[in-house]
Order: C-alpha cells, then sequence, then structure tokens
C-alpha cells in the first residue's frame, strides 16, 4: 500500500501531469480538496473508486482514511491543487504517514504562479528590471513570521506572488506602498486556467477597487512588479551572440 500525492495543476485538466493522471488512475482510493480541483479530473475514474472531498474534512478524518486503506491495502491518491510544495499542506500529512509506517510519493504539478504567468503571456524575471521572485501571503488567521511581514518583503521591489490574500487586497496594497511606487503593475488572475479564469490588471492605486467591482474573493493570485507593464528590457545574454557558455561559444566578429 502506498500514498501518492499528486500536484493537480491550476485547473486546466490537460496541465495534470501524465505520471500524475496515470497514478490516479491505478489507485482504488482518491482524496481530494473539491473546493479546488477540477471535478473533470476525476470524471474518468471508474465507478468502484472509493473518492473522499478533503475540503469537509479534517487531519485527523483523513488518517482514518489512510489507515483503512492501509488496512485493505489499497493505494491512495491525494490529490491537491497546484504544486504541492507551496502551501500544499503536505508536510503533516507525510508527518503522520511515517508515524503509521505508510510508504508515500510526491508527484509535483504545474503551479497557479506558472498558469497566471502563460495567461498574462509574461516573464517573472527580466535583465535589469528584476531577477528575484518572492512567493508568500499577507497575514490572516494564521500569521506569517515577523521577518516575513509584507511590508518588509516588499522592500526589495521584485516580484511578488501572493497566495491566499486575495480577500485583504487592501492591507496589501498599503504594505506594499510603502516601498513600490504607486504606479506599479499589479495584477489579479482569478482561476487561472479555468474556463471561468479572469485577469485584473491594474496598480497599486486601482487594484482594490477592481478587485471588488469583480467581486473576486476566492482562488485568485495577486502579481506585483515591474515585468507586468514593460518592454523596455535589455535583451538576456543567455542567446546573445556576445555571451559564451558550456554549449555556445563566442560568435566574434573578425570583419
Amino acid at each position: 500500500m502506498k500514498v501518492y500525492f499528486i500536484g493537480a495543476g491550476p485547473g486546466d485538466v490537460e496541465l495534470m501531469t501524465i505520471k500524475g493522471n496515470r497514478r490516479l488512475r491505478a489507485c482504488s482510493y482518491v482524496m481530494h480538496a473539491g473546493s479546488l480541483i477540477n471535478p473533470e479530473i476525476l470524471a474518468p475514474l471508474p465507478e468502484s473508486t472509493r473518492i473522499y472531498d478533503t475540503s469537509k474534512l479534517n487531519l485527523e478524518e483523513q488518517i482514518v482514511i489512510y489507515n483503512e486503506a492501509k488496512g485493505v491495502d489499497q493505494d491512495v491518491a491525494r490529490l491537491q491543487s497546484g504544486d504541492l510544495s507551496i502551501y500544499g499542506a503536505i508536510a503533516e500529512q507525510m508527518r503522520a504517514l511515517d508515524e503509521l509506517g505508510i510508504q508515500y510519493e510526491v508527484i509535483p504539478g504545474v503551479s497557479s504562479v506558472a498558469a497566471s504567468a502563460a495567461a498574462l503571456k509574461s516573464e517573472l524575471t527580466l535583465p535589469e528590471i528584476s531577477q528575484t521572485v518572492i512567493f508568500s501571503r499577507i497575514s490572516g488567521r494564521t500569521e506569517v513570521p515577523p521577518d516575513e511581514d509584507l511590508e518588509k518583503l516588499a522592500s526589495h521591489k521584485c516580484t511578488i506572488c501572493l497566495f491566499l490574500s486575495i480577500t485583504k487586497i487592501k492591507d496589501v496594497v498599503e504594505k506594499l506602498s510603502v516601498h513600490y511606487p504607486i504606479e506599479t503593475p499589479v495584477v489579479v488572475v482569478y482561476k487561472a486556467s479555468w474556463k471561468d479564469e479572469k485577469i485584473v490588471r491594474g496598480n497599486l492605486k486601482t487594484i482594490a477597487d477592481k478587485v471588488k467591482s469583480e467581486g473576486i474573493r476566492l482562488t485568485a493570485l495577486i502579481l506585483v512588479g515591474a515585468v507586468f507593464n514593460t518592454k523596455d528590457f535589455q535583451d538576456s545574454r543567455l542567446y546573445s551572440k556576445e555571451y559564451s557558455h558550456l554549449f555556445r561559444k563566442k560568435n566574434v566578429d573578425t570583419k
């Protein structure tokens, strides 16, 4: 018996990995966050598959299911949205499985950050604009560590991607505005890659009102930085004829 933690991707069923799909269809037990997983991913499963919506279950109740599957020697697919390494809440599950002596494997997925950047046709890192990307969230019912307060992170003025923060968009703007110019581009991507995906563009001055007008309160990513509104940047050296690396020599003009 084995548990497979599977990143289901951002929403579009075609963005779930081949390996993840294969493992999912081979498992007799499937646990998924019904509030976040596209139901089309589950549609092809056999009728005999035991499917549990974990959005209604606490950790202890989920452990009961793992133990039940262990008792009948059946594999479990634990589906979670996006990629498991970012706010996946799998660490406590893996710790519990270690204590129970249950083997597990982690299969990565496509993050909503990647899906959002693709929808925007944007690169998160541009030469001389931003070479750093911060993934974070604003403090809510669960506090972030003091050194990771959003106002402190904003001092870097790099590209920032904020999860789990859309309901506090006004607080986000207030903290970011301490360091970023008020004209700094802000983009909110709602349900990236889903059929009802929505993109709201603005800046630190306008984005809160725009988000309110659109009625967005869940399943949205906030992306901040100059990379989202500029064509004025230097080309990367990666493909420069004057730049050599392990696989390509510098093209020297001998004329």
